[in-house]
């Protein structure tokens, strides 16, 4: 092979891949056994190489035993997989490494090495008023790798820039490395310094912090220590995994026991200051991709909407809370399609409302 499709069976180590597809701007790699060395540049899955070879299984243990710590090769070998941030020369990474039926498959997701700021990754500069709280919950979904780690430590590098406050924050792993600047930042691996989210959160509330960001609220022990946080004097930022703040609150109020929910919905309704729900889109011109975002900001009318479980009515009212800075993940992908930054099928395809998006684009 020549330099372009170098001899994958030579690279010795994980660093080599990695290299290549962070010079390339790819968000993920990869390494699996028979195919070919594979990443996700711009949303789309494809071979890094398109003359290279599969990769056998001999070749996945080799890179395997190449990064990981004898500690992780032991968790490996007894719970079939491991997932940790990996550091090196190159820069750091989220690796997930998994045993399966042909052999090992390692994916890594690359974290850029600094952390942008909310100008420079196009967030509405609405949103900086929920960094402003010092109390409430806010909000960031969407699908994985719709950037929601990059959104929140946007919305931890604003805080830290200018308040002057103690963030902690709960991950796992832990992803951008913060600085402390005018507020002091502690971050905390789940796995690595505590056992779990809830634990963290509930030790969190014994440190004196001022501002606590959950990595996931994945379960109810956890969603429920984040929303009691919230209410005693703490602004917790979180991320869940739904599509827009209709579905987020529904998934949010859905985990807890049927004779809780009444209370659950007062208590959100009066601590929940914001929901940000985004899209990674493919540009039209295959140079990247694009942010589409839907904004819920908390008003009377949601709060009463919130308290009386009518979560189907929050596309109405947001749509007729523009003045607010309230905007409709279609409205978004509507402005992105009309500035020409997308396509009409990437429109449609990830519209809530398929016939409607159809319609403006002009698809039949």
């Amino acid at each position: 092979m020549d330099a372009s499709h170098p001899d994958i069976h030579n690279l010795s180590h994980v660093d080599q891949f990695l290299a290549v597809g962070k010079e390339s701007d790819a968000s993920d790699i990869h390494l699996s056994v028979n195919s070919q060395p594979i990443w996700r540049r711009f949303g789309l899955l494809e071979p890094i190489w398109r003359q290279a070879e599969v990769l056998t299984a001999e070749d996945t243990e080799r890179l395997v035993a190449s990064f990981l710590s004898p500690e992780q090769q032991e968790q490996l070998a007894s719970r079939g997989d491991v997932d940790f941030a990996y550091a090196s020369g190159i820069g750091r990474f989220r690796a997930s490494v998994v045993r399966q039926r042909t052999g090992y498959d390692l994916v890594f997701r690359i974290i850029s090495d600094r952390v942008r700021s909310m100008d420079e990754i196009g967030l509405p500069e609405q949103l900086k008023m929920l960094t402003e709280f010092h109390n409430g919950l806010v909000l960031v979904t969407g699908s994985v790798g719709s950037g929601k780690s990059t959104t929140l430590a946007a919305l931890v590098d604003q805080i830290n820039r200018s308040r002057h406050d103690h963030i902690i924050t709960l991950e796992d792993p832990i992803e951008y490395l913060i600085t402390s600047g005018k507020c002091h930042v502690t971050q905390r691996e789940v796995h690595t310094h505590t056992k779990s989210f809830a634990n963290a959160l509930r030790g969190a509330l014994r440190e004196d912090p001022d501002v606590i960001m959950v990595g996931e609220m994945r379960d109810l022990e956890t969603i429920q220590l984040a929303i009691t946080a919230s209410e005693t004097g703490h602004l917790v930022l979180g991320t869940l995994h739904t599509s827009n703040a209709a579905r987020t609150l529904d998934r949010l109020l859905d985990v807890f026991p049927t004779d809780q929910r009444d209370q659950i919905r007062i208590m959100v309704s009066e601590s929940l200051r914001g929901i940000i729900s985004q899209q990674l889109v493919p540009r039209a011109d295959g140079n990247g991709r694009a942010l589409a975002i839907e904004i819920l900001m908390n008003t009377p009318a949601i709060g009463n909407v919130i308290r009386e479980g009518k979560t189907f009515m929050l596309p109405g009212i947001i749509q007729t809370g523009k003045k607010l800075g309230m905007k409709l993940m279609d409205d978004s992908i509507a402005e992105l399609f009309q500035a020409g930054i997308i396509s009409a099928e990437e429109a449609v395809y990830r519209a809530e409302q398929e016939s409607d998006m159809k319609r403006l684009v002009g698809i039949k």
